[in-house]
């Protein structure tokens, strides 16, 4: 029962400093897809879509989405859709730091507790669609 609990614990430490060392699954904001719709005359709804490609051959248990400092309207949270074809398949919802970036971690990998294996939760191509609220730049909207 001992050496079960320790190779559990062992596994535990390895996936948690594997996680924070290298995410091998990241969707990074990209600047060439995004809209823009004004909500009223003080915010607008920025919306951002981006690939996530997860490779057959992923060994670490999870992955990022994160987007760079910006403009952000305050008190409202940043909304990550994860569709893979047109099914809606992960919704996340992360507060932006006090730089208005923002980082999302997510589990690509489950272990099995019972057999010791790994089981993919997400893999091949993903549309992830990330909602930012932000305040208007133009006096008329």
């Amino acid at each position: 029962m001992n050496t079960k609990m320790n190779l559990l614990v062992i596994t535990s430490i390895m996936t948690v400093f594997g996680a924070i060392m290298i995410p091998n699954v990241v969707a990074e904001t990209d600047q060439n897809n995004i809209s823009i719709k004004p909500i009223n005359e003080k915010v607008s709804l920025e919306t951002t879509t981006v690939i996530l490609s997860v490779p057959e051959n992923n060994t670490l248990p999870w992955g990022t989405v994160f987007g760079a400092a910006s403009d952000v309207a305050e008190r409202y949270p940043v909304i990550i859709q994860f569709y893979k074809g047109n099914e809606a398949v992960h919704i996340a919802q992360v507060d932006t730091k006090g730089d208005g970036s923002y980082e999302y971690k997510f589990r690509v990998k489950n272990l099995d507790q019972n057999t010791g294996e790994f089981t993919d939760i997400f893999h091949g191509e993903y549309i992830v669609k990330i909602f930012k609220v932000i305040p208007n730049t133009d006096l008329v909207v």
